[in-house]
């Protein structure tokens, strides 16, 4: 690998110093050589003649970051305590006790523990709170996401104590859990939304995606599923294999899925085969401007072939591809080589001439703009102008434009609301309220569609609320309630379901307000409205 070789380079050209030193007529063979002694070099003299004490390591880091930084908005450097924990929301699995937790008032408190897994098998319940971990208190303002992960987390076989509070008992109960590994699913949500219409909701494209997709889709085609919505909507990506795996589920045999190429790297395609789940039915794909990188991949290839409808707002623009460099110390470069296009020739990434700086300010940018709000604000020129399979005209210049475009929804906006969900109190009230009654609404409602269909939230909990907004320090306001009442009822509704259930029991129930939901519900159940669109007209 260069950056290896690169690597033991600048370390030889330390030792070579004072040889060259003592023959001025050698040159470095390159100017890549070149830069590698005089960095080396660098380090050398910082290390041993700079007048105070320095980290030669942080010194070194710091330099490979400034470097990186230089060149593209993707391009980075991984330590090698990062490695491990930057690979994880992918791969599939991590290894710890198995619990979903919040922090309730300082207090790791268990939402669900992971069925089958470590908590579940030697008893801890939903609403336990870890006072004790290993002996240690764990409670107060020092406990964050950190400190969970730190202490609950761990090699699997590896052991920890944790002294629980249940409810009201006085007396903590104490576990010995022994850690293993938990699963980590993509899928959020995978339900039918009426009689035919099923929906998918992927958080990312992760090494177990391909399969988790199949066993939903198996599910819903089982309850009669004829058209699919996929949601990509705030899915920043992940592995290109699991894009490649899932776009071939959608296309006929020997389709151009994606292609990347740069100025090191030949073009590389890749195509479709002949095993697809679903390569006929209807289909919705909904994106948004938190759609990145693998989302881009597949939504642009379902719209270059006029596969499915595309709809939100446009995509973020991250068609850059980074390839792994492992250094000797087990930290990892990964460097931006080439550019995914999609199959009609766009080029996903974004703009980024202007700048780092400049190109994290692209979103807010596109608010000032008002991308989100207006479809008519967004002007791409001629020479942007690309042509699907059915020659309809696409757009590159960064980002997939949607076929349909839904605005950012302000309907229920409020000062009460924004405040409610920014201090944490809708959240913090809602749960203490899932765990003190979960077995109470089981029983009353005994499962979720029971449950979505009578359970309202009546004026005890908003009073609840009003209490716990208090708390939080929100104003309460009744004119600003009056105006988000209908959102905040039902936003209420949704995280208690997903307290007393899972995740996607809380999906079910916002679906009744999404607009891009009830856009694609729209389209999906009119024919002649899918296939106008689909042809360009």
């Amino acid at each position: 690998m260069k950056s290896l070789k690169m690597f033991f380079l600048a370390i030889a050209c330390l030792f070579a110093m004072v040889a060259s030193a003592q023959n001025p007529q050698q040159k470095p063979q390159s100017k890549t050589q070149m830069n590698a002694q005089k960095l080396g070099t660098t380090l050398y003299l910082i290390e041993n003649f700079y007048v105070d004490t320095t980290n030669i390591d942080k010194v070194t880091e710091d330099a490979i970051i400034a470097a990186l930084k230089e060149l593209d908005p993707h391009s980075a450097y991984i330590s090698k305590k990062d490695v491990e924990k930057a690979n994880e929301p992918l791969v599939g699995s991590f290894e710890g006790i198995g619990v979903t937790f919040q922090l309730i008032r300082d207090t790791i408190t268990v939402i669900s523990p992971t069925a089958g897994g470590p908590s579940e098998k030697v008893g801890i319940m939903a609403g336990d709170q870890f006072i004790k971990i290993d002996g240690e208190e764990s409670t107060g303002k020092k406990i964050d996401n950190e400190y969970v992960q730190k202490h609950l987390r761990g090699k699997k076989g590896t052991k920890v104590t944790v002294s629980v509070k249940r409810g009201n008992d006085p007396e903590l109960l104490d576990f010995e859990i022994v850690r293993d590994k938990i699963p980590l699913n993509s899928i959020n949500a995978a339900y039918m939304l009426d009689k035919h219409i099923g929906y998918i909701k992927l958080d990312r494209f992760a090494q177990e995606s391909t399969q988790e997709f199949k066993e939903a889709f198996a599910k819903l085609k089982a309850q009669g599923m004829e058209s699919l919505i996929f949601d990509l909507r705030g899915n920043t990506g992940g592995y290109l294999n699991t894009a490649i795996e899932l776009v071939d589920q959608f296309l006929d045999e020997d389709r151009l899925i994606v292609y990347q190429e740069g100025l090191h790297q030949p073009r590389q395609e890749w195509r479709s085969s002949s095993s697809g789940l679903y390569t006929t039915g209807k289909l919705v794909v909904l994106i948004d401007e938190g759609s990145a990188s693998a989302s881009e991949i597949f939504s642009g290839a379902m719209q270059d072939h006029d596969r499915g409808v595309v709809i939100g707002r446009r995509s973020f623009g991250k068609g850059l591809v980074q390839r792994p460099f492992n250094l000797p110390d087990g930290a990892v470069i990964r460097l931006t080589t080439s550019r995914y296009h999609t199959p009609s020739g766009r080029c996903i990434q974004r703009p980024y001439e202007n700048g780092v700086e400049d190109y994290a300010k692209e979103m807010t940018k596109r608010l000032e703009h008002g991308e989100y709000f207006h479809a008519d604000s967004i002007h791409f020129p001629d020479s942007l102008k690309y042509t699907t399979d059915g020659g309809r005209t696409v757009y590159g210049g960064g980002g997939i434009m949607p076929d349909l475009f839904i605005p950012v929804d302000t309907a229920y906006n409020s000062k009460l609301y924004t405040n409610l969900v920014r201090k944490g109190a809708l959240n913090r009230f809602t749960t203490d309220y899932a765990l003190k009654h979960r077995d109470e609404i089981r029983a009353q409602y005994g499962d979720f569609e029971h449950f979505n269909k009578d359970f309202t939230v009546g004026n005890d909990l908003v009073e609840g609320l009003k209490k716990a907004a208090e708390e939080a320090k929100v104003e309460w306001n009744d004119e600003q309630f009056a105006h988000s009442e209908k959102f905040i009822l039902l936003q209420m509704k949704a995280l208690i379901a997903r307290n007393v259930w899972e995740t996607q029991q809380y999906y079910q129930v916002m679906s009744t307000v999404d607009p891009g939901i009830q856009k694609a519900l729209e389209v999906l159940g009119n024919d002649k409205e899918y296939k106008r669109i689909l042809k360009g007209k």
